[in-house]
């Protein structure tokens, strides 16, 4: 069977499925905000499958999983809208005019975003852009990869008898730098800090917060490429991050905390490939009842 073909296959199942689940229309001059997920094209939801098969033009990201726009109908125009950290990339300006610009044509828009476009993105900013333009829009949620690529790492964001809080923040502002923010508290008030676009900073970042009272020797741990097929998990402590992080450039998580020693017994996909678990904890975590 011919691609064509097959992408015809699959565009006709996922009208089945939008169908099924009474799934809504995506009407002509709508700008769709939707997330892909942070890298396997498995995790995109029913919706955002549904929004790609059904836009005239899709607005995409740089961290877009290729395969998902094959999924695109014939004749939808694809433009890369990719912004990257430290290299040169498309305006924000110029994206959200753009948007404005392909609704008021009558088109159906696709603005298609890596992880969840509320989650350290710029989906807020695009948002309020299209209302102030009088566009109509539809927010789609996604996996952001904070929660989605740890799991595919086998590290939990929370565990009964290790955390109850989760601290998840950015470690580059819009002028690139590193936020200000109040160390000391996120020191102080959460078990599990996880850390987006912050390689660049990390070693500052480790600095700050042992401080503000985080143990050296706290364990930290760096997935890059979350949930894609070259997806590693560099597993560190928080003295030598800023060290380890300089190591890679490939888009990348960090995670600071006690739920990185889960790893050992959770590593699914290592264990797909053959690597033996170690599932037993530490004396203070509870059995499981």
């Amino acid at each position: 069977m011919s691609q064509d073909l097959t992408n015809a296959a699959e565009r006709a199942a996922i009208q089945k499925l939008a169908s099924a689940l009474a799934l809504p229309a995506f009407d002509k001059g709508w700008v769709w905000l939707a997330g892909a997920g942070p890298g396997d094209p498995g995790l995109i939801t029913a919706l955002g499958l549904h929004a790609i098969a059904a836009a005239d033009v899709i607005v995409y990201d740089a961290l877009i999983n290729d395969t998902l726009l094959k999924l695109a109908r014939p004749g939808a125009e694809l433009v890369f809208a990719g912004k990257r950290a430290g290299k040169r990339s498309c305006k924000q300006s110029d994206i959200s005019r753009t948007l404005v610009s392909l609704a008021h044509k009558g088109q159906r828009v696709l603005r298609l975003k890596g992880g969840d476009p509320l989650v350290f993105g710029r989906g807020a900013e695009e948002a309020l852009f299209l209302a102030q333009a009088g566009v109509p829009f539809r927010i789609v949620p996604g996996v952001t990869a904070g929660i989605g690529g740890l799991a595919y790492a086998g590290i939990p964001v929370t565990h009964r008898d290790t955390n109850h809080v989760v601290t998840f923040l950015t470690g580059h502002g819009a002028d690139g730098k590193l936020p200000q923010l109040d160390w000391q508290s996120i020191a102080r008030g959460s078990a599990t800090l996880v850390l987006y676009m912050a390689r660049k900073h990390a070693g500052t970042i480790a600095e700050k917060l042992i401080a503000a009272g985080r143990s050296p020797s706290e364990p930290a741990a760096i997935v890059s490429n979350a949930s894609c097929a070259d997806q590693t998990v560099h597993i560190t402590i928080l003295s030598e991050l800023g060290a380890a992080a300089l190591q890679n450039s490939a888009p990348a998580i960090l995670v600071i905390g006690e739920n990185i020693t889960l790893h050992a017994g959770m590593d699914w996909l290592g264990a797909i490939h053959g690597k033996l678990l170690e599932p037993a904890l530490r004396e203070k975590l509870s059995d499981v009842s």
